[in-house]
């Protein structure tokens, strides 16, 4: 691929940007909406949960064989399709007639958006060679996370209030349309030279696991955590992580290759992803059914509520990427993981819902540490990789994001409806909500740690190694190829 120059290379990630900023905007407008959908659609806790589930769920287990396709069948041909199935996913999630319905068509949208945002990072990395400038590249990625947050809430309130939860799924489709044509127009075709077999037993194993465990942890608050229907959810999620460890550890070609978890940053990076946006997904849920269903706000006022967390992740996003091209990620992560962590104990151990001063300094302490920790996580997961598998990679680290955001409402949700099915008055639901805020807590503070162990001097020899041996191996492949 011929080098472009400056100015094309920043419209390559302007157009990038534009995709992740659709699948940001509509995990953030819907929660705003939820509590309208609640009371339209009369869904329980859990049907509210199934809503961002079904999306995040499907999304994750479809990541990495969109990464691997496009690695094989061509990066911007892959973005495209995506664009065009998110379009159509989001009005027919304006379409649907009811909640099972909207869960269905939420699966159609992740299935474009699994095609989006991992491919986008490929074609990102393999634009931005350079370390410092790709770092800060990403950086601005991270930033389209803060604009998504706060513009998010503000839309989706707007919306829900003047024309109906509906229209929230509207605005997808200009912006994708508009993305799609600057796409045939300015990015480049790229491909792997060595893309990966395709991998349908471990496809498999993703989706079995990662859809028995969500659905265990969603429904035992209803159906009892001893109950024969969770308790073989749980076995199957078991079985097909001892499965997939297994039969990866032998492909050739695997769907997820082990060898990338021997880089401590790689696999600090993939953790803090899932905390970190376990937290968010958390966070965003219990606030805004705090807001509206307790406080009473509209949609429009929750969303303003929330602005001072959004407004902090906006700013301290792109500072992150700036931080993490000139120093390294260990004090964003650092910092990040210490706000996040204080963020939750003012909610856990002070009542921060109390007092709005109270809830606005744990709003900023949260988007703080949102905005600083998405750059580290990018880079580190694409450092050190091959860029011939850099789909591959970034889709690992989209995949534990979308994990993350899966455990966060399924988990958070359990623990609300558990404690008070659904907590109908201020107490009760305060009450409630006081393990989750421990949670989000400890998911801030796991942040913190990792960040300390995983890149410090031992941590990058184990990045140094695991660079090495796939280079060598890549090398040996060429020369192979050569001789053939």
């Amino acid at each position: 691929m011929p080098e472009l120059s400056r100015r094309r290379r920043l419209l390559v990630l302007a157009i990038c940007c534009m995709s992740l900023l659709i699948v940001s905007l509509d995990n953030t407008i819907l929660n705003v909406a939820l509590p309208s959908i609640q009371h339209e659609l009369h869904a329980s806790v859990s049907g509210m949960q199934w809503t961002i589930d079904a999306y995040t769920l499907v999304l994750a287990a479809l990541l990495m064989l969109a990464g691997s396709t496009a690695d094989r069948l061509g990066r911007r041909r892959i973005f495209l399709v995506g664009l065009v199935v998110f379009a159509v996913g989001s009005l027919l999630c304006s379409l649907a007639p009811g909640l099972e319905w909207l869960v269905v068509f939420r699966m159609v949208q992740a299935v474009g958006g699994s095609m989006l945002n991992p491919v986008a990072m490929s074609i990102i990395t393999n634009t931005f060679t350079e370390p410092r400038e790709r770092a800060r590249a990403i950086g601005v990625w991270g930033g389209v996370v803060g604009i998504s947050m706060a513009a998010g809430p503000v839309i989706g309130g707007l919306l829900v209030q003047t024309v109906g939860w509906r229209s929230i799924f509207w605005i997808n489709v200009p912006i994708g349309a508009l993305a799609f044509f600057l796409t045939l127009r300015y990015v480049q075709e790229s491909r792997a030279p060595r893309p990966r077999r395709v991998d349908p037993v471990g496809q498999l194993l993703v989706i079995a696991l990662l859809g028995s465990l969500t659905y265990a942890i969603i429904e035992a608050p209803d159906a009892g955590w001893t109950s024969p229907e969770i308790l073989t959810f749980v076995l199957v999620s078991l079985a097909s992580l001892a499965g997939l460890i297994a039969y990866e550890r032998r492909r050739r070609e695997p769907l997820i290759d082990l060898r990338f978890f021997h880089s401590a940053p790689f696999s600090g990076a993939t953790i803090v992803a899932v905390c970190a946006f376990a937290a968010l997904a958390g966070f965003l849920f219990i606030n805004t059914l705090y807001l509206q269903n307790i406080r009473g706000l509209s949609a429009l006022g929750a969303g303003l509520y929330m602005l001072p967390m959004a407004g902090m992740t906006l700013v301290f996003a792109p500072l992150s990427g700036r931080l993490v091209g000139s120093r390294g990620p260990r004090l964003s992560l650092l910092l990040a993981g210490a706000a996040m962590g204080a963020s939750g104990l003012l909610f856990a151990a002070f009542d921060a819902q109390s007092t709005n001063p109270l809830l606005f300094t744990g709003y900023v302490l949260f988007g703080i540490g949102f905005g600083l920790v998405n750059a580290p996580i990018t880079n580190t997961a694409v450092s050190g990789m091959p860029r011939t598998q850099a789909g591959v990679a970034a889709a690992v680290a989209s995949t534990s994001r979308q994990i993350g955001q899966s455990l966060g409402v399924a988990v958070i949700g359990a623990v609300l409806a558990g404690g008070a099915h659904a907590a109908a008055t201020a107490d009760a639901f305060l009450a409630a909500g006081r393990p989750a805020w421990w949670i989000i807590a400890g998911c801030g503070a796991a942040v913190l740690l990792l960040g300390a162990l995983t890149t410090g001097r031992w941590a990058k020899a184990t990045a140094d190694r695991t660079a090495t041996l796939f280079d060598e191996e890549e090398q040996a492949q060429r020369a192979a190829g050569a001789r053939s």
